[in-house]
């Protein structure tokens, strides 16, 4: 039947083990923020390239203008996507609550290690309500000026002793200042990562010798391979969000081109993508 010749047609299209793999992926906040990740850093890298050859065509006569629709319509997708991303941060800090609480219940292979997560957990405590207050400062959703904090005290505008006091002057926030101390938290979870994945790497090296001396297994084999594949690509992440979390910590950055910080951005993502797709992957 034409019927089912149409409404049908995806009979005839087979099932695809990729396609799965990305349901599994985009179905949990984390896969879906580092999948948008790499494609807003992409976007970001796209745009002064294609303004790039938007010029040399324009010089060579191949061109009326100078500049590219193109790049123009990448970086406005590129804004939406960062913006959706940090409107989806809003919750990230649930999950950290529920990591410190888990980590005093749970014993850790290492003092030192257990004391690296837990200034790790803090720093993030530290950076998520800042980063958003930040955010919803810059969108004008939280007015930049917070009333007086005499304003909020019982018979505060009676009492001749507040009167010429600072408590009775509105608060003006500095929303870059605000944002950039929320990168300072970010900056020193980035440099305690370092210290957490050299204490990865000496737990794996006495794992290793401990499996060998035994006589290590294929399976043990195929352990210690994906885990150090795993602590790779976690030093590769750091490595892009070190000069970036710098970057965003000082009031005159750190690069004058902020095209590097959109490579170090895109080499962070990228590296989180692929941890993410193999976290993903079936057995």
């Amino acid at each position: 039947r034409v019927s089912d010749a149409v409404l049908g047609a995806f009979a005839h299209v087979p099932p695809s083990p990729t396609v799965d793999h990305l349901v599994r992926l985009l179905s949990t906040w984390g896969g879906s923020d580092k999948f948008f990740a790499l494609v807003q850093y992409t976007l970001k890298l796209l745009v002064p390239l294609l303004h790039l050859r938007a010029r040399l065509q324009h010089r060579a006569g191949m061109s009326k203008s100078n500049t590219s629709g193109v790049a123009v319509r990448a970086g406005k997708l590129a804004s939406t996507i960062g913006d959706a991303r940090r409107l989806w941060s809003f919750w990230g800090i649930l999950p950290i609550f529920q990591w410190l609480i888990s980590l005093e219940r749970t014993p850790q292979p290492t003092k030192r290690l257990h004391n690296i997560e837990r200034l790790q957990g803090w720093s993030m405590l530290g950076f998520f309500p800042l980063e958003q207050l930040s955010y919803l400062i810059s969108k004008d959703v939280v007015p930049a000026t917070l009333p007086a904090p005499a304003s909020l005290l019982p018979f505060a505008s009676t009492s001749s002793k507040l009167a010429d006091s600072k408590l009775t002057k509105p608060i003006e926030v500095d929303v870059n200042r605000l944002g950039m101390l929320s990168c300072r938290f970010w900056a020193a979870y980035v440099l305690l990562q370092f210290a957490h994945m050299e204490e990865d790497r000496k737990l794996l090296v006495m794992k290793h010798k401990a499996y060998k001396r035994a006589g290590m297994s294929a399976a043990q084999k195929r352990e210690l391979r994906a885990s150090w594949d795993a602590l790779f690509n976690q030093f590769v992440a750091n490595l892009g969000y070190l000069p970036m979390t710098i970057h965003y910590s000082l009031e005159k950055g750190l690069f004058k081109n902020d095209t590097w910080v959109t490579f170090f951005g895109w080499v962070a993502a990228v590296a989180q993508f692929y941890s993410a797709w193999k976290a993903t992957a079936l057995p």
